[in-house]
This record gives C-alpha cells, structure tokens and sequence, in this order.
C-alpha cells in the first residue's frame, strides 16, 4: 500500500475503534431501534429512523419517538393488527417534507408486506435470493415498496434509488445497521444473506466531505457512482468490512471538524 494511503487507514482504523462504541448510539438516530429486541420491531423502527435522518439529529430523534409511541411503542404488532380508526393518530404527523400521505402509504405497504414474510431482508434481496449487488437490491426495494396499488407518487423521493443516480445515505445506513456484524454495540447484524463486503458507504455531507480530504472521492457531485467510488477505496483498506469506516469519516467530519 502507498504510503499516503497507509497513514490514512491508520487514521482511520483509529476512528472507527474511537466512534465505533455504544457511547455512540444516544445521539444517533441508531438509537431509536437500539429501544427493541424483537427481530421485525428492530427492522421496521430502524426503517423510520433511517428514512427520516435527514436535518438536526436531536429533531429526527425526537420525531422517530414521537412515531413510535404513536405506534404504541410495538411496531409489528401495530402494522399486523391496527384497525382503520388507529390511522386516525398519525395525522398531521410531519418531519421536514414527510408527511402523513407518506407514513399511512408505508404502514400499508408494512401490513402488506409483513403478512407474507417474516423479516425485510428478503425486500432487499428477492425471494430467492437472487438480487447480488447493492444497485439491484435497493432498486428492486424501491419497486416493490411502490408495488401496491394508489402509491402516492409524492412518497416516493423519500425511498432512493439508484435508478435515479441517488446514493441511497439513508437506505445505506439502515442496511449497514441490518447486516454489519461486530461486538460493539451500535450495528445490528440481524441479516445473513447479504455480506458486510457488499454494503456501500452512506455519504453524508460529513463523510463526503472528510471522503474529498482525504482524496478518497475524486468524482464531481454525490450519486450512486460517487458512493461506490468512495466504497471501493475503502474496501482497500477492509475488503470485507469497507463500511465500518463511515464511522471513521463521519466522526472526523461532526465531532472533530476535519
């Protein structure tokens, strides 16, 4: 390895044993599902915390609670067993541009889809497990989530694609949060089907920013492409763990300023 790019893994090996820690997960909208033990509560409530980490962490944080005592603090056992008037709660719920159309449209989906299968994984992956790379699964994601008849189409720019050049941060993050295992404390590693060598890094605008620094991101712009750029430098560093590092760049960039 060049020896630019051995100081910057050092660097970085070193971040990630510093912020990858349960002292991370108070402020972190990874706390929201870090409140459950059960498999589907974990995935459905880390779904929403992950499609609404967008703005200041406190405001996301205090919405996802918000949403999840209006769900009676049990998701699954809400989206399998609400009646009609339960609905009646989540209006008027909003999160910068989310809204109520969006969240009523999702519990459907949720209803729908957790009626068939046990876990969320196999959304991402297909029946079969066919789906191989992380482009395919989050856009075969997409289209089965807006599968259902009357999917509103203004909910759909809050569940990314590639198919639309997105980098997909927030879907990335919940999928690092699914499917990395390791023993501290913060992801969940709930998924088998997919490898940790699959993810790709969510970029932020912290990460993106450090990912610039470091000269680990040379493409103009953030899209699906430049995630990938920045994943594949990483995964010189881990080849079977690349996304551990978002950690790494996301530490740099919030608490330290880099």
């Amino acid at each position: 390895m060049h020896p630019d790019l051995q100081s910057i893994k050092t660097l970085l090996d070193d971040r990630v044993a510093k912020y990858n820690q349960p002292a991370f997960v108070p402020n972190d909208p990874v706390s929201i599902p870090h409140r459950f033990t059960q498999k589907q509560d974990i995935e459905i409530s880390g779904f929403f915390a992950a499609i609404l980490a967008w703005g200041q962490r406190k405001t996301i944080i205090n919405n996802c609670l918000k949403l999840m005592d209006l769900m009676d603090n049990a998701p699954h056992d809400f989206i399998l067993h609400h009646q009609e008037q339960d609905l009646t709660r989540f209006l008027g719920f909003k999160h910068r541009t989310f809204n109520d159309t969006d969240l009523l449209y999702l519990l459907h989906f949720f209803r729908w889809y957790y009626e068939q299968h046990e876990s969320l994984e196999t959304a991402f992956t297909g029946e079969q497990n066919q789906l191989l790379t992380q482009q395919d699964r989050l856009e075969h994601f997409h289209n089965l989530v807006f599968s259902l008849e009357d999917a509103p189409q203004r909910t759909r720019k809050h569940v990314a694609t590639p198919a639309r050049k997105s980098a997909c941060k927030r879907l990335n993050m919940y999928l690092r949060w699914m499917v990395r295992k390791d023993n501290c404390g913060v992801d969940f590693g709930l998924w088998d089907t997919m490898r940790m060598s699959d993810l790709i890094c969510p970029c932020d605008v912290h990460v993106e920013r450090v990912g610039r620094r470091l000269g680990l991101i040379t493409r103009k712009g953030m899209d699906w492409l430049t995630a990938e750029e920045l994943t594949a430098h990483l995964r010189t560093f881990d080849p079977t763990d690349p996304v551990k590092y978002d950690y790494a760049l996301f530490g740099l960039g919030v608490e330290e300023k880099f």
